[in-house]
């Protein structure tokens, strides 16, 4: 199993938004929701680019990412978005033998501070960040890597996303998807899963197993 961290294990949607706006008044630029959005499972190296512009220097762009980053780890320090089932979930498919990887668009930072809050870090294998790809999703290349670190093929790996770009990079990987209706998804934009639930409550081991080739079961 391959989690996405924002929108799947933490419930950061809200404070995503919150910190970009924030970031954006600071530097004379506004965001909307719909901007958000469609940006939301990207890096954010490149939504600001998309944002302040593609000729951006490299320096003005990693300044502009800590801030915003700095600024979203403070609001989830402030009362840490656990996704209601994500810990339960974790310690199921654990105790059932499946082998557990975070692959994140997200810098390590945020995905360390994700891993503290749950209390889960000992179920891990693999935790892929924003910063060991070059690529964010769409492209494939966060799910390889964390099929990689569990020394398992793409066509045995299962990844839940909140995300449409996830689920398109979920695909490109030869992998099975997951889509998890949380905060600011519809199923509508999540229809290109395999299977698209509105709670992490819905998945178990048994039914997850299911959605794997035959050819690719233990």
């Amino acid at each position: 199993m391959i989690f996405d961290v924002d929108g799947v294990l933490v419930d950061s949607y809200q404070a995503h938004f919150a910190s970009w706006q924030l970031m954006c008044r600071e530097n004379g630029l506004h965001i909307t929701r719909e901007q958000f959005a469609a940006t939301f499972g990207r890096t954010s190296r490149e939504v600001i680019r998309t944002l302040w512009g593609e000729d951006l220097a490299d320096e003005e762009v990693a300044r502009l990412d800590a801030r915003k980053e700095a600024l979203f780890r403070k609001l989830c320090a402030q009362h840490f978005p656990a996704m209601e089932g994500a810990v339960a979930l974790i310690d199921r498919l654990h105790a059932a033998g499946f082998r557990l990887a975070l692959g994140s668009s997200a810098p390590p930072e945020n995905v360390e501070q994700a891993l503290e809050g749950l209390q889960r870090s000992a179920c891990f294998r693999g935790m892929i960040t924003g910063a060991d790809v070059e690529r964010g999703k769409p492209d494939p290349q966060v799910f390889l890597l964390a099929a990689e670190r569990l020394s398992l093929p793409p066509s045995r790996c299962i990844v839940i996303e909140d995300a449409p770009a996830g689920i398109t990079a979920a695909h490109a990987a030869g992998m099975v998807c997951v889509g998890l209706a949380s905060t600011g998804r519809t199923r509508t934009e999540l229809a290109e899963a395999d299977w698209v639930v509105d709670h992490l409550s819905e998945l178990d081991a048994e039914s997850l197993q299911r959605l794997l080739p035959a050819s690719q079961l233990p």
